[in-house]
Parts: C-alpha cells; sequence; structure tokens
C-alpha cells in the first residue's frame, strides 16, 4: 500500500456511513468479485465517546491493508458525515472517495455512480500484483468463541504456539476479550515489560467488572455461559486461564484501546469487549490482516475483510461442521499430536491463508461487523 504497508487481501470497501445508506452500498457492491460493503448500521444518533468510536472504527476499516481503495455512501443528514470518514484514510494515500444519496438524488442514481466508481476502483486494484513480504509484516488477531473443555485444553494451547513462531519472525499477535481474562488478568499482568503496562491489564478487567456491577449484573455469575458449561466449562475463572493460551509465552509489549493500530512488534493487548463480533470488529479496524478463531462447539463468524481461520479441538465438531472449520487439533487430546506439531501446522496455514488461500468462512461469505458502543442512541 502506499503507506509501506501489506495487505493479504485486495478489496475494495464500500462504507455506509450511516445506517439509512446501507441498502444503496449493499446494491453498489453486489455482484463485483472483491468488492465488500461494510454492514454498518451506526453513525446516527450515537453520543459521547461512541461517535468517536464508530468513527475511529470505520476509518479504522478503510486504512486497514487489506483493503485497496475505499466508497464511503452517505445519505446526507447523518451525525457522522462521509467526509470524515474519508479525511481519516485520504492520509495513508489510497483512493477514497463519497457519495451522498441526497446530493445525487435518489436511490436509483446513487446506485448507478457508486458502481461505476466501484468498477474504477475493482480495475485499479487487479493491476495489483502479490509480492513476498515478511511475516515480521503480519498482524495476527485471536479470539474464541462457543468454547468447551477442549478449548483450553487444545486449541488455545495450540494457537499460543503459532502466535510464538510468529513472534520469534519478528510479526505481532493481538491478545483480546478483557471479559474473559477475569480470574487470570494476574497472569497476563506478570508478563508485561514494564509496571505501568501491567496495572492498565488490571486496570482493564476491574472496569469491565464495574460496569457490569453498574448495570446490576456479576459478570462471574454471568460467565460461562449455557452453552460453554454445556461444553464442560465450570467456571469463569477455567474459561479465563484457558482462553490466556492463545496468547503464546512471550512478553506483553503494548496495551491498547479497541481498534486502535499497535505501535509495538510482539504480543499486544487489545482491551475488547468479550462479544465475538464486537472483538472481532475491533481487531479488524486495528490492523489486523488474519485472525486465528478457535472453538470448541463450533461458529461460523467471519469479517468482511480478513480471513478467519477457524480451529477446533473437538473431534465430532469437526466431523459435524467441516463446512466451518479449518483445522483440527483434537489428536493433542489422543496423545497423538504436540501441541508444537499442532501450532506448527496452524502457522502453515497462517503463511498460506497469508498467501491467498482461501478459509471456510470466506467461502460462505460470512462478513460479520459489530461495533462496541457504550451509551444510548437518540
Amino acid at each position: 500500500r502506499p503507506n509501506g504497508r501489506a495487505g493479504t487481501r485486495n478489496y475494495v470497501l464500500v462504507i455506509p456511513s450511516v445506517g439509512c445508506s446501507q441498502a444503496v452500498g449493499q446494491a453498489i457492491a453486489r455482484g463485483f468479485k472483491d468488492v465488500v460493503c461494510l454492514p454498518n448500521i451506526l453513525g446516527c444518533g450515537q453520543v459521547g465517546t461512541d461517535r468517536a468510536l464508530v468513527k475511529k472504527t470505520l476509518v479504522g476499516f478503510g486504512t486497514n491493508a487489506n483493503v485497496c481503495a475505499v466508497l464511503i455512501v452517505g445519505n446526507g443528514c447523518e451525525q457522522l458525515s462521509p467526509e470524515e470518514i474519508r479525511r481519516g484514510i485520504a492520509p495513508l494515500g489510497k483512493r477514497a472517495e463519497v457519495i451522498v444519496i441526497q446530493g445525487v438524488g435518489g436511490t436509483r442514481k446513487t446506485i448507478a455512480l457508486g458502481r461505476r466508481i466501484v468498477k474504477e476502483m475493482r480495475e485499479d486494484a487487479a493491476r495489483l500484483n502479490r509480492e513476498p513480504i515478511p511475516l515480521s509484516e503480519l498482524i495476527l488477531g485471536t479470539e474464541c468463541g462457543g468454547s468447551d473443555y477442549t478449548s483450553g485444553l487444545a486449541s488455545n494451547p495450540a494457537i499460543g504456539a503459532a502466535c510464538d513462531m510468529l513472534v520469534a519472525e519478528g510479526g505481532t499477535v493481538i491478545l483480546a476479550e478483557t471479559p474473559e481474562l477475569i480470574g487470570a488478568e494476574h497472569l497476563l499482568a506478570k508478563r508485561a515489560r514494564t509496571p505501568e503496562m501491567a496495572q492498565q491489564v488490571l486496570d482493564a478487567v476491574s472496569w469491565w467488572e464495574n460496569r457490569a456491577i453498574a448495570a446490576g449484573q456479576n459478570i462471574r455469575e454471568a460467565n460461562p455461559a449455557p452453552g460453554n458449561i454445556a461444553g464442560g466449562i465450570t467456571t469463569l475463572e477455567e474459561k479465563s486461564l484457558g482462553c490466556m493460551y492463545k496468547a503464546g509465552t512471550g512478553l506483553l509489549e503494548e496495551v491498547i484501546p479497541y481498534a486502535s493500530n499497535p505501535t509495538k512488534k510482539g504480543l499486544v493487548y487489545m482491551d475488547t469487549p468479550a462479544h465475538d463480533i464486537e472483538q472481532l470488529t475491533g481487531m479488524v479496524a486495528g490492523g489486523v490482516q488474519i485472525v486465528l478463531f478457535t472453538t470448541g462447539r463450533g461458529s461460523p463468524i467471519g469479517s468482511p475483510i480478513a480471513p478467519v481461520i477457524k480451529i477446533t479441538g473437538n473431534r465430532n465438531t469437526y466431523l459435524k461442521m467441516r463446512d466451518n472449520m479449518d483445522i483440527d487439533v483434537s489428536n493433542i487430546l489422543q496423545g497423538k499430536e504436540t501441541v508444537r506439531s499442532a501450532g506448527k501446522r496452524i502457522f502453515e496455514a497462517v503463511i498460506a491463508v497469508a498467501s491467498g488461500m482461501v478459509t471456510k468462512a470466506e467461502k460462505w461469505g460470512q462478513r460479520d461487523f459489530c461495533v462496541f458502543t457504550m451509551n444510548i442512541t437518540i
């Protein structure tokens, strides 16, 4: 890309700046290969920090290295103007244009204009060729959802091993899901490079617990979820200890807010919700180009612009959900494979996907998107 970053995909991204323009955005993107419309419903009615967070997330998707060019589609009277989003993307040097339904003159004319612009953008994108890049260019997101007892015993340790391999090559790994660190946060804090960073981890966990209590909910009683319990997880602490394995064994180099870009290499912790799609959205807005997603019970979740590799340690889930699962590491529990060996397979899959191999979530067109917000909508 013009800013020197490398992507694993080459999308033209259509961003509706508000929910009112989403249908038009979808119509503009429909039928074009490698043109994706972001299913955004926000952009109007957000108050306080939420408006800034929505803008930051939309801009983050536009600046992600997996995106070649951006068309922002506005309605014309929303609080978050499409021009604001364009100005946030433009400094990176990639093409970013705005069309407004009220200004163009209705749905039909806007779709026609948008499709002409997107066609040009797609032709520009098609002129770009894949080139070799060092693994140090990769920012890898980690996530677990639909967890069961195999997640903490097999799949999470395996992706932790893969993450250590990427860090050894100079790459970056994102750990997130703050509410699912509760009970194990001290272990992550001990790995922080500085005492100040360790305190940031502890403060983040305390914020989520206090926020939930203020809303009348005790996180430790509401988590694990019913599906986790049915899958053999008995306490939040047990779930959190399993979640921590995704972080590998390296030092924690940086703590960053939701939808923020890391400035350090190595292990980075992003403060996000545990909600799978909100977390995934935040990581990709922060520059993640590929995601490793572990699931014991099964999950179809995917991202609009970043390939998501699904890994399970549950053999039954792999057999029942072959449509959704990319990698089976259940042999770890059978004593037929080591964690490191499974981690090496995952690491090799990351390289293959970065080089163009398509994941199951991509094949299904699973493009989930949801921005984390904290306040009322007016």
